[in-house]
C-alpha cells in the first residue's frame, strides 16, 4: 500500500475525474498538473505621470492594508493625509507616509473643514462611520474608495450612491474578491458558457474559529447593532461574488442561523473573565487570549502595541488585562451568529446555497459552480473543471500577478489589485475602469439586508431594490 502515491489513491477513489471533493483540496492540490493562471494585465491601464494622492480616515487594519499599497508602488498612490483619533496609530501612519503636521487630523469631521487637498478619500472609518465621509467626500468633489459594507442601513446605502450620481465621483468599494485571480477565473469559465446554463452554486466560507473569536466575539463587530450583522460585515464580500459570477439579480432568500456556542451556559468549568485571571483551562482552550495573541503574536495589530519585541510581550499582556480581547469568548456580551446558511434564487432559476461558518480551521472559501454540462470546484488556489461530454478534467491554479508576489496584499492579491484598479480610475477619470462600482455593491447588500430579515423573522423574503 505504501508504494501507491496520493493521486493514484485519489484517482482510485474518483477525487480526480468525475467525483470533485469538496473537502481536502489541501491534500488534492499537491498532486494535481494545474496549469497557472494570473489576471491578464488590463490594456486600458496606463503609466501615471505622477501619483493619485489621497487621504486615509482611519488608521486601522484596512487603512494600513492601503498605506502599504503605496509603499510598495509610490508612483501610482501617495498618502498625504490622515485623520485618526487614536494617538498610537496617528502617529505611526503619520511617520511612515511623511504626512505633514497640517496634514494630519483626529476625526474625519475635521478633514473636511479645510479645503481640498488631495484628489482622493479612502474611508476606511468602522462600519457605522461610513455615510457622513463618504456623503461629504463626494460634495467636496473628492474620489471615494470606501470599505465594506457601505452602511448598516439599507437607506443610507442607496443616499451614498444617489450623492455618487449627482456629483459624477468616483466611487469604489472594496470588494476585493473581484479582483483576485481565483474568483476572476471562475468569473473567466462562467461567463464563457463552455459548460452550459448555470444551474445551481455551493458556496462555503469557512470564517476560522480563532478569526470568529477574534472579530466577532470578542472584537469590533461582536454586537450587530453597534456595527453590522454578520452577514454583511463578514459575507457582503461572499454576496458579492455570487452576484458577479451568475450576473442576474437574487429574486428571493431563505436565511437560518444563530449564536450556538459563544454564550455563558457553555464557559467550561474553571474558566474566569478574563484568560489572564488564572483560568484553569485556558492551556487547553482553542480561543485563549494568552495563546493567541501573546503565545503566537496573531493578530495584534488591534491591541497598539510596540514593534520592539524586547517590550512587546509586556505590553500584550497588559492589553490582554485592560481591553476586550483578555475577555473570555464565553462571556462576553456578543450576539453574532456563528453558524449562519441562506438559500437563494436568481433570475433564470439559478439557486445558491451559502454558508458562512465560524467552526472550521481554514479560513478561505471552498466553492463548487454546477452546470447543465459540467461541474467546477475550487478552493481559493486550486480550481478543477469536469466535463460531462468528454469526462476530462482540467485544474488551474490562482497565482498572484508577478508584481505583487512577495508583497503584503491580502485576500489572495485582491487588496492591491483593487487598489490598482481604484488608481487608474482616479488617474484617467473613467469610472467605467471600476470593476467594483457602488452600483454594483448595492445590489449585493440590499441581498445581505433580506437574508438577515429572512432569519430574524423566520421566513422567505423577496429581494427588491
Amino acid at each position: 500500500m505504501e508504494n501507491i502515491s496520493r493521486r493514484n489513491l485519489l484517482k482510485t477513489f474518483g477525487l480526480t475525474a468525475g467525483g470533485l471533493s469538496l473537502f481536502n483540496i489541501e491534500s488534492l492540490a499537491e498532486e494535481l498538473d494545474a496549469n497557472e493562471y494570473e489576471i491578464p494585465h488590463d490594456e486600458r491601464y496606463v503609466a501615471l505621470d505622477k501619483p493619485v494622492t489621497a487621504i486615509v480616515l482611519g488608521a486601522g487594519n484596512r487603512g494600513n492594508v492601503y498605506g502599504r499599497f503605496s509603499l510598495a508602488f509610490p508612483n501610482e498612490l501617495d498618502i498625504v493625509g490622515v485623520a485618526e483619533p487614536i494617538p498610537f496609530r496617528n502617529d505611526r501612519y503619520a511617520k511612515a507616509h511623511n504626512i505633514e503636521d497640517k496634514n494630519r487630523f483626529k476625526t474625519w469631521e475635521d478633514v473636511f473643514k479645510v479645503p481640498k487637498f488631495a484628489d482622493a478619500i479612502i474611508i476606511s472609518t468602522p462600519d457605522t462611520l461610513h455615510y457622513g465621509p463618504a456623503m461629504k467626500a463626494l460634495e467636496m468633489g473628492y474620489d471615494v474608495l470606501l470599505e465594506k459594507p457601505i452602511s448598516p442601513s439599507m437607506q443610507e446605502c442607496l443616499d451614498i450612491l444617489k450623492m455618487a450620481q449627482k456629483t459624477k465621483r468616483v466611487i469604489a468599494v472594496c470588494h476585493v474578491l473581484r479582483y483576485t485571480p481565483y474568483f476572476r477565473k471562475l468569473k473567466e469559465i462562467t461567463d464563457s458558457g463552455q459548460f452550459g446554463k448555470l444551474i445551481s452554486v455551493s458556496h462555503l466560507e469557512g470564517i476560522e474559529h480563532v478569526h470568529m473569536a477574534h472579530s466577532y466575539v470578542r472584537g469590533n463587530w461582536h454586537v450587530s447593532k453597534d456595527t453590522n450583522p454578520i452577514i454583511l460585515a463578514k459575507s457582503c464580500h461572499d454576496l458579492d461574488i455570487l452576484r458577479w459570477l451568475i450576473n442576474k439579480p437574487c429574486k428571493s432568500v431563505s436565511a437560518h442561523g444563530s449564536l450556538t456556542w459563544f454564550k455563558r451556559e457553555n464557559a467550561p468549568e474553571g474558566s474566569t473573565e478574563r484568560c489572564t485571571d488564572g483560568c484553569k483551562v485556558e492551556a487547553t482552550c482553542p480561543f485563549s487570549a494568552i495563546k493567541v495573541y501573546h503565545k503566537e503574536r496573531k493578530r495584534i495589530n488591534v491591541l497598539d502595541v510596540t514593534d520592539d519585541l524586547s517590550k512587546q510581550g509586556d505590553e500584550i499582556l497588559e492589553k490582554l488585562k485592560t481591553s476586550q480581547y483578555g475577555r473570555c469568548v464565553y462571556r462576553m456580551d456578543n450576539d453574532q451568529p456563528d453558524h449562519y446558511t441562506a438559500t437563494m434564487e436568481f433570475e433564470g432559476g439559478t439557486t445558491v446555497s451559502f454558508a458562512m461558518e465560524a467552526f472550521t480551521s481554514f479560513e478561505h472559501r471552498k466553492t463548487r459552480l454546477m452546470f447543465s454540462h459540467g461541474e467546477v470546484w475550487g478552493d481559493m488556489d486550486l480550481i478543477q473543471t469536469y466535463d460531462f461530454r468528454t469526462k476530462q478534467t482540467t485544474s488551474w491554479r490562482a497565482t498572484d500577478q508577478p508584481e505583487y508576489k512577495n508583497q503584503a496584499s491580502g485576500h489572495g492579491g485582491g487588496d492591491y489589485g483593487l487598489a490598482r484598479n481604484f488608481v487608474q480610475a482616479v488617474a484617467q477619470q473613467k469610472p467605467e475602469l471600476l470593476t467594483s462600482t457602488i452600483e454594483a455593491s448595492i445590489e449585493s447588500h440590499v441581498m445581505g439586508f433580506m437574508a438577515e430579515k429572512s432569519r430574524l423573522g423566520k421566513q422567505m423574503v423577496e429581494v427588491k431594490i
